[in-house]
């Protein structure tokens, strides 16, 4: 935990190329043609992917318009590479924080071209417009569009059976963000825990239910449950997701890229100290064997 905490406090100083190092296995790149080539070698190896362009740092309502063209641009390179491949949105890339009208006005251009879009769940600040906008949608008759839910918020089986009548789409994940202990469960059996309740009380209202985890107690539940859809990172546990493509199971691989990629680097890594040892560790070890 400290050599954890430690690296994390460096990462501030650390030269942009080194942090571009560290997270080159977990973000496909800073241009479109990244993600292409990344959802390319994905797809032949028999996962699907989810592409999501990187821009939560956005401060204009002209950055966020042009993230949602982006978006239009993800749909056309898809459809003209015969891509596995469908779209997610962070609300606030989209100007959620700027203006509640400016965010659905700039998601309804990217919903109007009629791919399947996941609505991405961020810090606990958005929990309430993303999943009011949500139901908004859905209660005008969108149907492709999905939503995140991150288990260990401790609302989040509330939020399950009060989104239950419209049996939604959901990823189930156990969520990444720094919350309060009043929010968030932080000891790790409790959040496993809350994972398979809310996993069951989806499942039970008939929802459609993407398992996104790492974690392989969780996994052997999703299998068990025979959930339709397994998610993973980019990067993260490639082996094991070799290993359940082979067995038959639909695995979908998480593809971030796009310009902001310095941003998204080093928030990650700060909010999951243990994955900046292990990019630290991997990234070092790849290079003494070059």
């Amino acid at each position: 935990m400290l050599l954890d905490k430690a690296i994390v406090r460096l990462l501030p100083a650390v030269p942009r190329p080194v942090v571009q190092l560290f997270s080159a296995r977990y973000i496909a790149g800073a241009t479109l043609d990244d993600a292409v080539a990344s959802v390319r070698a994905l797809n032949a190896e028999g996962k699907a992917a989810t592409i999501d362009v990187l821009g939560e740092e956005i401060t204009h309502a002209a950055e966020a318009r042009a993230i949602a063209r982006q978006y239009l641009d993800v749909f056309d390179a898809i459809e003209r590479n015969g891509l596995d491949a469908n779209v997610s949105v962070k609300l606030t890339a989209l100007g959620l924080k700027l203006s509640p009208e400016l965010c659905k006005e700039n998601l309804l251009t990217v919903l109007d071209q009629g791919r399947f879009v996941r609505i991405d769940m961020e810090d606990s600040t958005t929990t309430d417009d993303t999943l009011r906008l949500y139901r908004e949608l859905r209660e005008d008759g969108r149907e492709n569009v999905g939503v995140v839910l991150q288990a260990y918020l401790r609302r989040t089986l509330a939020d399950v059976r009060a989104l239950a009548e419209l049996t939604p789409n959901v990823r189930l994940c156990k969520g990444i963000y720094v919350e309060p202990p009043s929010l968030a469960y932080t000891d790790a059996g409790a959040i496993r825990t809350s994972f398979v309740q809310c996993l069951d009380a989806l499942l039970d209202c008939g929802a459609t239910v993407a398992a996104a985890t790492h974690d392989e107690a969780l996994i052997r539940e999703a299998l068990a449950r025979d959930v339709p859809e397994l998610q993973m990172l980019l990067g993260v546990r490639e082996e094991r997701a070799g290993e359940l493509v082979a067995a038959g199971r639909r695995v979908r691989i998480y593809v971030p890229f796009g310009e902001h990629w310095y941003a998204y680097a080093l928030r990650r890594l700060q909010e999951n100290p243990a994955m900046a040892t292990t990019i630290a560790r991997s990234t070092i070890g790849r290079a003494l064997r070059i």
